[in-house]
């Protein structure tokens, strides 16, 4: 057998079922009972993708709500609706269980980036192993994993040796405003939890889990100069425009920042002219100038995304001290939007996917190692960092080309990460104090 051949055996050994030769009956019991469930939970998935749950769309969002929690209700969980009109969407759901034993918060989200204008609306199932659809693995295959491994916990009498909250927001894909009333029930849920799990597909690789997401904030840079005939641009009495100015500062922050690690800032889109204008919500701009005039206005537009909340300030800090370094006859001003938190590394967070790792390998699915953060964009848990003991997120399904009409699913990768997140829970019911 080739190298190459004997790799794609071993993956093949590896993803048909696990190697539970380092469990207990309780552990075997529950990584049977998920995969006795394999083609329930398909169904399952399948069934909610062909809900369109796009952000906007308020009332399809509900309808995936009302189908996780008619299934959480199956397990005894006290459910509840949050009404999203203070931030402007549909709302989220959330559901409570138990009185005793660790606080566990399970982190999903409902809402997708497909509109119901979006052509890509049906599950779709390409062989036994794989399906694409819109949602499917972002993260609608997520939340199919946190009801499948609670399904398993109460089939094998787990379930009541935890406190459990699951929060599945319905605006992930597109925020609603303001941000604190958005995640408001997701912050309580996180002062309350001694651990936060969430089932993002991170980099869509079942061998990983994320440890650390980097923050996300918008910025807008406005940029004034002194209109004149483009035959006097750069005399003492007009100075070089708005156009040039605002040039000046991206440069600057290029050279400046672009070499600090785990820091990022792309100015998405830009303007300039005699007159400018800017949509944020349609994120669409017009301009208006001639050759022969000096720029009087720039408007450039941004995201910032740093891994720790003093790596952002001191980005903001040295963005803004470029800014006010302005060239003659020029003025600007940078602003920042709401944003998500980072969800910075922690001992608790690695010493959690060490836990992880080793439920891996003793349920024969293999290590499981940290996603480099550069990989991993801003989700919900950033929401947790700094309230729960340990974090980890990127626990949902494998697939990959979310948010794209190629959007698709490793359907096996249902069964691994609903075994591995059961028999973790049941370790941590055991292991970590009741508070």
């Amino acid at each position: 057998m080739t190298r190459s051949a004997r790799a794609v055996f071993l993956l093949a050994l590896t993803l048909a079922g696990p190697l539970v030769a380092q469990t207990d009956r309780v552990e075997r019991d529950l990584v049977r009972a998920v995969t006795a469930r394999r083609n329930a939970a398909i169904a399952l998935l399948e069934r909610v993708v062909n809900i369109n749950s796009g952000s906007l769309n308020g009332p399809g969002v509900r309808a995936v709500a009302d189908v996780f929690r008619a299934e959480l209700d199956a397990l005894g969980f006290s459910t509840e609706w949050i009404d999203g009109s203070s931030f402007g969407r549909a709302g989220h759901l959330v559901a409570r269980r138990g009185t005793r034993g660790p606080r566990i918060l399970l982190i999903g989200h409902l809402d997708t980036v497909f509109e119901p204008d979006s052509p890509f609306q049906r599950f779709e199932r390409l062989s036994d192993s794989t399906a694409r659809g819109p949602g499917v693995v972002d993260m609608k295959g997520g939340d199919v994993v946190i009801v499948e491994t609670l399904r398993a916990l109460a089939s094998a009498d787990a379930l009541d040796a935890l406190q459990i909250q699951v929060i599945l927001t319905g605006d992930e894909e597109r925020t609603g405003s303001p941000l604190a009333a958005a995640r408001d029930a997701l912050v309580r849920a996180a002062q309350w939890a001694n651990v936060a799990l969430a089932f993002e597909n991170g980099d869509s690789d079942y061998r990983t889990a994320v440890v650390a997401r980097r923050g996300s904030t918008s910025w807008t840079l406005r940029v004034s100069g002194r209109s004149a005939h483009s035959s006097q641009i750069f005399q003492e009495q007009v100075g070089p425009g708005a156009v040039f100015e605002a040039a000046r500062i991206l440069d600057r922050w290029r050279t400046e920042l672009s070499a600090e690690p785990n820091l990022t800032f792309n100015p998405g889109a830009i303007v300039g002219g005699s007159e400018v204008s800017w949509d944020s919500s349609l994120a669409r701009g017009t301009a208006f100038g001639k050759n022969n005039v000096v720029a009087e206005y720039a408007l450039v537009t941004g995201d910032l995304r740093a891994l720790s909340l003093e790596q952002h300030a001191g980005a903001q800090a040295a963005m803004q001290a470029v800014v006010a370094a302005s060239l003659p006859h020029t003025a600007a001003e940078l602003t920042f939007d709401e944003s998500y938190p980072p969800f910075a590394p922690t001992d608790g967070n690695r010493r959690l996917l060490a836990r992880l790792d080793q439920v891996s390998r003793d349920l024969g699915y293999g290590p499981v190692g940290a996603v480099d953060p550069r990989r991993a964009g801003a989700a919900d848990i950033s929401f947790t960092s700094g309230l729960v003991e340990m974090a980890l997120d990127g626990l949902g399904a494998g697939g990959g080309d979310d948010h794209t009409v190629r959007e698709w699913i490793d359907l096996r990768t249902l069964t691994i990460q609903a075994a591995r997140t059961a028999v973790l829970l049941r370790r941590l019911s055991r292991d970590l104090p009741s508070p």
